[in-house]
């Protein structure tokens, strides 16, 4: 195991160890109303935060119950087992990224993305305001912490190649998944790989003004930041239910996002007492644009040219092998 992923589920362990909004499995498998009802277990990529707020609104306005649907949110002990869950039904749905998924499916994992939640990267190059770093030749010598994840290490390389520079023209460092310690503390000079809806507030409010380069305005293609997965097996097996649960995941952040105020209440009143409520008030404030923007026909549809566009950075930088087909990695078939 290496040394992010065991940091990451320390993590997991000492906030929380699983999250569900009914009290017991067994309790929730017989609430149903109706024979026709089925009860569907979804596994979020971390803990509940802003990013789930339109879960939450599902639930409490009843969007998933219209579409006879018994929900349980679950919060993940060990991330890095999220797909694999998914993947053998053992979780009917999950949120992840769309380039895990897409490194995923290509190691074999039988999961597909059925609708998307943020359609554009939240993963950033962050930096203290007084260091100066306002663009990425300005991390030229500089001590760039990371998660030790190779891909965005690649994200890194396109940004500086955008510049004119190469990844040897910094230090890169893993620092696990202690990113903003990490640059907080003066240990490195910028991080990537932490959340400009999460992280960059948390330092902000422990009052370190914070720069943000986005990845996609120097050279990296827009991807989808968190997309609705489930397996091959479901997708097939049992159509009827995925159509009606991307009916209500999607009724659900569109009720979030008409009322951004209304969302935050109903994530503080269903997740636990943890969350840093100032931190989830401004995630909802950033993300309510973004979610805005995820509605073309309707919100979570997945815009094949977006999508693709990213499959073939990913072939570009290595990260997938040419004959990778990225059409067979999402759907919008449940999409009226």
């Amino acid at each position: 195991m290496n040394k992010s992923l065991y940091f990451f589920i320390l993590l997991f362990m000492f906030f929380i160890t699983s999250c569900s909004v009914f009290e017991k499995e067994e309790e929730k498998k017989t609430e149903t109303h109706s024979p026709d009802f089925n009860f569907v277990e979804i596994i979020l990529d971390w803990f509940p935060n802003a990013n789930h707020a339109g879960l939450y609104s599902a639930i409490k306005y009843d969007h998933f119950k219209e579409n006879r649907i018994n929900i349980s949110i679950e919060a993940p002990s060990d991330p890095a087992t999220i797909l694999s869950l998914v993947s053998t039904d053992d979780i009917d749905f999950g949120i992840f990224y769309q380039p895990d998924l897409l490194l995923a499916q290509n190691e074999g994992i039988p999961v597909v993305a059925v609708a998307s939640i943020v359609n554009k990267p939240l993963n950033a190059i962050m930096s203290l305001k007084d260091s100066k770093i306002n663009r990425p030749f300005d991390l030229a010598g500089k001590k760039i912490g990371y998660p030790g994840i190779d891909w965005n290490r690649s994200m890194l390389a396109t940004m500086l190649e955008s510049e004119g520079l190469t990844i040897y023209d910094v230090e890169l460092i893993d620092v696990g998944w202690s990113l903003a310690p990490a640059l907080m503390s003066g240990e490195v000079d910028a991080i990537i790989g932490a959340y400009w809806t999460h992280e960059s507030i948390v330092m902000e409010n422990e009052g370190f003004e914070v720069s943000i380069i986005m990845p996609d305005q120097w050279g990296v293609p827009p991807y989808y930041e968190l997309v609705l997965v489930t397996s091959e097996d479901t997708l097939n097996q049992t159509p009827n239910l995925v159509k009606r649960m991307v009916k209500a995941v999607s009724s659900g952040y569109t009720t979030a996002l008409d009322d951004g105020s209304d969302a935050l209440s109903t994530l503080i009143s269903m997740t636990p007492p943890s969350l840093d409520i100032e931190v989830e008030r401004a995630g909802i404030e950033l993300l309510v644009p973004i979610w805005s923007d995820n509605q073309n026909p309707e919100f979570g549809y997945i815009d094949p040219d977006r999508w693709n566009e990213f499959v073939d950075w990913m072939k570009l930088r290595g990260q997938l092998p040419e004959n990778f087909d990225g059409d067979s990695s999402f759907t919008n078939e449940f999409f009226d």
